[in-house]
């Protein structure tokens, strides 16, 4: 890979020129990396939805043309400026908020949301310079995410990247870079059930499955899965999901429900829906005196969450999470080794796979709900 250093790359890229519109396979030019970026040549990427929110452009700032992706495994191809801890060859995950190590938040143990690199979705350049990496006969190509992996080759923050086990299949273990990631540690990390609790999972997309998995690997008694599509319900079990609940089957709240049928509340929930009203019920269905309801759904931006205070003074407790609390560089080497070691499992969430020519496909799957993940094998 060395031949290429310090070179610009032409590659193929999935471009996306308008909103809602069939991406477009099309040779882009990749700049080499400046000061603290990584090249990196991107193998296997997965979609998840968030490219597909802003791909659609509703009520996002829209920015185009565009080289989405943000779930996926590579190889570092070259190293810029000051880059001291990777190298050509390791492998890595992209991640969509990183880890510069400096600040007050990733000096802290308590928090991931590092203040150089968390998400910022109205960004489409790099922080170096304010620049694309990216162009197509001279007109610049906006990053997504940070990460833009919808594309051969890419160019990412080395705070943005995990560097993880080579042995590790990276069309398996990409999907911990995102959705899976951020489900698994809203359990594990921030509702932390005990062994033989009760749990309740508010969504059974990949997040809210990745959830439950969580939950399975604690030892949970009961996990309680609640959704609006009970086709999801038989996919679940292999989650460790023991019981199903669908909100529109009762006429009472949910939360009401779920109350008697675990006497008076279970002891942990995870709302994985972004919907305003499951997160009230997720956290008004944890018992009192110990009950934890973990926040991971993303709401509207006019969103008001409303509860009567009586149930936070009755010791009920209320968290939000972001990235399941993981830190990128620090903690997600570590999950990897979990699905080394057999602790965790991740080829069940990976329903479809197809060649990167046929990427517009798995948009199709997503936007039919059908399956997880998608997995776009790159050279394929």
């Amino acid at each position: 890979m060395s031949s290429t250093q310090g070179q610009v790359i032409r590659c193929k890229a999935a471009i996306s020129w308008e909103a809602g519109k069939p991406l477009v396979i099309e040779e882009v030019e990749v700049g080499p990396p400046q000061k603290m970026e990584v090249r990196l040549k991107i193998l296997f990427t997965s979609l998840c939805h968030t490219d597909v929110y802003f791909w659609e452009a509703k009520g996002q700032t829209p920015m185009f043309p565009r080289i989405f992706g943000h779930e996926a495994g590579g190889i570092v191809e070259s190293v810029g400026e000051g880059v001291t801890d990777l190298k050509p060859g390791d492998h890595v995950l992209p991640v969509f908020t990183g880890e510069c190590k400096e600040c007050r938040h990733c000096k802290s143990s308590e928090s991931n949301m590092c203040d150089l690199l968390r998400i910022n979705t109205d960004r489409g350049v790099m922080i170096e310079d304010g620049k694309s990496r990216f162009s197509k006969n001279g007109q610049p190509i906006y990053h997504f995410l940070g990460t833009s992996t919808f594309s051969e080759y890419t160019v990412v923050h080395v705070g943005c990247l995990a560097k993880i086990n080579p042995a590790a299949p990276l069309d398996v273990v990409c999907v911990l870079s995102c959705g899976i990631s951020t489900g698994l540690g809203a359990t594990l990390n921030v509702a932390k059930p005990t062994k033989g609790s009760t749990v309740a999972i508010f969504g059974l997309g990949a997040v809210g499955l990745a959830a439950a998995e969580g939950a399975r690997i604690s030892g949970a008694s009961r996990i309680i899965g609640i959704d609006l599509n009970a086709s999801r319900f038989n996919e679940a079990k292999k989650f460790g999901v023991t019981e199903f609940l669908n909100p529109k089957d009762y006429d009472k709240p949910i939360h009401e429900v779920i109350a008697e049928m675990t006497d008076g509340g279970v002891d942990r929930s995870v709302e994985c829906t972004g919907n305003v009203n499951a997160m009230i019920s997720a956290f008004e269905c944890v018992h009192d005196g110990w009950g934890v309801a973990v926040l991971v759904g993303v709401p509207n931006k006019d969103d008001a969450f409303k509860t009567h205070p009586v149930n936070i003074l009755n010791e009920r407790t209320l968290k939000g999470t972001f990235f399941g609390n993981y830190k990128p560089r620090s903690d997600i080497p570590n999950v990897v080794e979990k699905y080394m070691n057999k602790e965790l499992e991740l080829e069940k969430f990976i329903t479809h796979r197809i060649p990167f020519s046929e990427i517009n496909k798995a948009f199709d799957y997503m936007l039919r709900g059908e399956g997880l993940r998608c997995m776009i094998v790159m050279d394929a």
